[in-house]
């Protein structure tokens, strides 16, 4: 059971500093949400500084789809 919380505690992780190219620098950055997907979800990473993006991180998300007729 201990195993099982230990391995799910990392299964989502946030960035909160980035290696910005425009400020040559790692900088906190800000989440934005870009698209909203069948199986999840695209978020990029901005600089905080100078609003460059920096990266970007897609969640999945395994739900079952309902369909109703």
């Amino acid at each position: 059971m201990r195993d099982a919380r230990r391995a799910g505690q990392f299964e989502e992780l946030q960035a909160s500093v980035l290696f910005c190219d425009g400020c040559r620098a790692p900088r906190p950055v800000r989440q934005r949400l870009l698209l909203v997907l069948p199986d999840g979800e695209l978020h990029e990473y901005l600089c905080a500084t100078c609003g460059r993006s920096v990266g970007s991180r897609r969640l999945t998300q395994d739900r079952s789809v309902t369909l109703i007729r």
